[in-house]
């Protein structure tokens, strides 16, 4: 499979690439405990002379390639992510299955981290046919708490840049088919933690109590009427209440309940609203029934937004290269992913490539999911030649 970038890679770095690919998926590890994988990363890029490759949020790692040419001096950066998740896999078919127990790559930073790799082999090699500057970021804790995404703008990494590509597998568009779109395509996610504190007294005398299990019950139906009455449904906000723990007797009225849950919502400028609404209804109910509540809400990632210019290069370059039937812009996501950090700190683009085929149509997350080898060149190569686009644009991203 080669959709028609003329083999920007070696064949040393294709060896590599896949290598590599293999190496992660067979010792997989989770967020923020990606060790092997950054030594593995860092190994590979200085046997091909790539020196200089720096740490960050302990377990990550990014390279800058310096191009020598004369042209405009741009700065583009490349995200792949590296963790796994907590899966056991169930793919016995696989000769570099998972050897770790419990834990797997089951959303594809196996071969997101290996097309980061093939990008910097590239761009090192043809540092002499470009200007400007690419970074490429090996990124830890995509999937956890703390995030690597956070840190890439706390530790202002994309200070000066032009712009920032990121990319993810998808199963739900057959492999070759790629997608993009402009705007918001997933949605932020902020955790909720609700402790609701109410008066313990016997259960046959519950008007000596204030139940905190009733506050609860209210606060669960009445916060879903923030999302279908007060937020624009083109947002997609979603509050879910994930945990619920309280109680100690069948015959006691409960004197303190405590909830987790999830904020979600497509849109930036609504994010900040959505949260203060959780908050004031949990307050008001608890209120309205004689009790107390104490939110505290942690933020989390922001939404990816694909900036309308980068979104049409890849347009064009897709449809030049591979075909126009290979593009789409339907696809967009409802969870979340802290490349939103990166959109928020530059002009970015966040598509997906397809890898749905007989064998692999697994979901991601779950315990049969898995990638063929045969995507990850091509994709290399085409996100190669995506940047250099960028790079040589008349007008900047």
């Amino acid at each position: 499979m080669n959709w028609g970038t003329n083999n920007l890679l070696s064949y040393d770095e294709r060896e590599a690439v896949i290598e590599l690919r293999h190496d992660m998926h067979r010792e997989p590890e989770l967020s923020n405990a990606e060790w092997k994988t950054q030594h593995r990363t860092r190994d590979v890029l200085t046997r091909f002379g790539l020196s200089g490759a720096k740490a960050f949020h302990n377990t990550g790692l990014y390279i800058d390639i310096e191009g020598t040419a004369f042209g405009p001096s741009r700065s583009i950066a490349l995200r792949g992510d590296i963790d796994a998740l907590p899966i056991q896999e169930a793919r016995n078919d696989l000769p570099y299955r998972s050897q770790v127990d419990g834990v797997m790559h089951a959303c594809g930073h196996d071969v997101h981290g290996s097309i980061a790799l093939g990008t910097a082999l590239a761009f090192h090699r043809l540092r002499n046919n470009f200007s400007g500057k690419v970074r490429v970021f090996f990124q830890p804790a995509e999937e956890a708490e703390p995030l690597g995404g956070r840190t890439v703008k706390q530790q202002n990494l994309l200070e000066g840049f032009d712009g920032a590509v990121g990319l993810h597998v998808s199963p739900d568009l057959p492999a070759g088919i790629f997608g993009a779109r402009e705007g918001a395509i997933t949605k932020s996610a902020d955790q909720f933690k609700l402790t609701i504190n109410g008066k313990m007294a016997h259960g046959t005398a519950p008007h000596r109590g204030i139940d905190a299990i009733a506050i609860a019950a209210a606060f669960v139906n009445e916060v879903q009427k923030v999302v279908s009455r007060e937020m624009p449904v083109d947002d997609g906000p979603i509050v879910t209440v994930g945990t619920i723990h309280g109680g100690m007797a069948t015959n006691i009225i409960c004197p303190s309940v405590v909830m987790e849950g999830t904020i979600r919502t497509r849109s930036p400028d609504r994010r900040e609203l959505l949260c203060q609404r959780v908050r004031e209804v949990a307050e008001g109910v608890a209120a309205m029934h004689r009790g107390r509540a104490e939110c505290i809400i942690r933020t989390g990632e922001p939404p990816v937004v694909n900036d309308s210019e980068m979104v049409r290069r890849f347009q064009a370059l897709v449809e030049r290269t591979i075909g126009h039937e290979a593009f789409t812009s339907k696809k967009e996501a409802n969870g979340s992913d802290d490349f939103g950090f990166y959109s928020a700190c530059v002009p970015s683009i966040y598509f997906w490539f397809g890898n749905r085929a007989p064998g692999n149509d697994s979901l991601v997350h779950t315990p049969t999911f898995c990638v063929s080898d045969e995507l990850i060149i091509p994709t290399t190569e085409l996100a190669v030649r995506y940047i250099l686009d960028l790079l040589n644009a008349k007008d900047p991203p």
